[in-house]
Formats: structure tokens, sequence, C-alpha cells
């Protein structure tokens, strides 16, 4: 490190450099401590100097630590800044870094909103739900918000039933069944053709996974199945879905010779 008797032109004290990228002089002696950065020279009297490189690199550590990163990774993370393409890259990663975090957050602030209006329909206080419901949200699961009109007892036994990695396979079957079923609608598949026979009988063929064959839930998924009004796009795919279906599982349980649901009634 140069050594100088004055400040020559072109450097600053560490205060300088502190006061022009809004950090204190105690975090530029933490972060020469810690070896992100030293001041590129010091005075005969002992005091730090730094130069505009110095602030580049230090915009780069404050760009970084508010992302979240560690002071080790941002260790690792710290581009050298030697020529036009070195800052380039530097910048470019930080506006990567940005972007990332800016699709984090919003994934966070539309979790917390579905939350909270989930948390006032539900007119009630219930951590067990709250939890069920975040946990969803993070699988990125769209039937999160039914789970407020499942009872405690079917909640507990959706718990046992399934985790995090059956529960992702099982809503993914589901949904592709919807979709088939969509399609058949809109193609106007004959409700008793072999073809919508088929899907009916694997969309069934969940349902009794799902319940593990226990026909005293069946009311209780009619219940919460029924929509009357849908209040979002996802209801509104499953209200096609509900409709097709009702006359093609009337066929399916006929050729059975058997009605489950009535068995429930």
């Amino acid at each position: 490190m140069a050594k100088y008797r004055a400040i020559p032109q072109g450097y600053m004290t560490v205060g300088e450099a502190a006061k022009k990228l809004g950090v204190t002089v105690r975090t530029l002696q933490y972060y020469d401590k810690e070896g992100l950065l030293s001041p590129s020279a010091e005075s005969e009297g002992g005091r730090r100097l730094y130069t505009d490189k110095d602030l580049v690199t230090l915009h780069q550590i404050i760009s970084l630590k508010s992302l979240g990163f560690s002071l080790n990774d941002i260790k690792q993370h710290l581009i050298s800044l030697e020529t036009p393409t070195d800052v380039a890259k530097a910048l470019t990663k930080q506006a990567d870094d940005i972007r990332e975090k800016i699709e984090q957050l919003t994934a966070s602030l539309t979790a917390i909103e579905q939350l909270k209006a989930e948390v006032l329909q539900m007119q009630t206080v219930n951590f067990k739900k709250y939890a069920d419901i975040i946990v969803n949200l993070q699988m990125k699961n769209n039937f999160y918000y039914l789970i407020k009109r499942f009872d405690d007892d079917t909640l507990d036994y959706i718990r046992n039933q399934f985790d995090k990695e059956s529960g992702l396979n099982f809503i993914d079957r589901f949904n592709r069944l919807s979709d088939e079923i969509i399609q058949l609608q809109k193609e106007n598949v004959l409700p008793e053709s072999e073809k919508c026979q088929r899907v009916v009988k694997e969309y069934w063929g969940l349902i009794m996974e799902f319940t593990n064959g226990d026909m005293s839930m069946l009311p209780k998924l009619m219940e919460i199945g029924n929509i009357d009004t849908a209040a979002n796009a996802w209801e509104e795919r499953q209200k096609i879905v509900n409709n097709y279906l009702e006359p093609a599982l009337q066929v399916y349980f006929s050729k059975l010779g058997a009605n489950p649901f009535g068995e429930v009634e």
C-alpha cells in the first residue's frame, strides 16, 4: 500500500468515502478488517485513503449486502475492476442479483396478500390452517384457498395421508386429468364414450386414492367441490369439470352396478 505525506489528488479520506455512499466510517473499517475492501493508500499519519475505484467496489458490497448475502458470499461475488469489461460484468451481476431478489420479494408479497385474504375470509383464528395455507402457497398449490373449507378432522387426515412430494404428485395428476376433461368437453365427447369413460375411471381412482377408500369422506368432498358461483379462474375451471363429470360418472356407476354417492346419502 502506497504512503503519502498529504492527501494527493484523486484520493479521499475514510470519512469522505463513507459520506459519499452513505455508510459509516466504522463500516469501512470493518470491511477493511474482514478483507472485503482495503484502502488503496495510507498517509504517513496513518489515515486510510480511498479512490473512486474503491467506491465502485464499495457499491458492489453494499448492493450484495442489501440482497441478503453474507460477507463470505460477498467475497466470492466481488469482481475485479481493472477494465471497462470488468466494470460492466460487475454491474450486470448486480442487476441480475437485484432482478432475482425482486422476483423473490414479489412472490413473498403475493403469498402474504393471499394469506391475508384467506385469514379475513375464515373469520376465526386457526393457526394450524394458517400454517397449511402458507405451506401450500410455497408449493404453488392453486388449491391452497380450499383449506379454509375443510374441517379439522379432514385436514388432519390430509396431513397424515400426504407429504410434500406425494401431495405435489397428486396435485399434478389431478390437474392433468382436469385438463383432459376440459378438452373432452370442448370436443363435445359424449359421456358414455369409451374415451370419456377411461378418463372418468382414472378420475374416480384419484378420489379413492385421496380418501383411501373411506366412503364417509365423500359427502365432505361433495360439499367442498360444490361451486355455485366461481370466485376465481380455478373455480371457473372446476365448474366446467364438475358439469361434464356429473353425467359421465352416472354412466360409469351404472356400468359398475353401484352408486357410491347414493350409498353415503
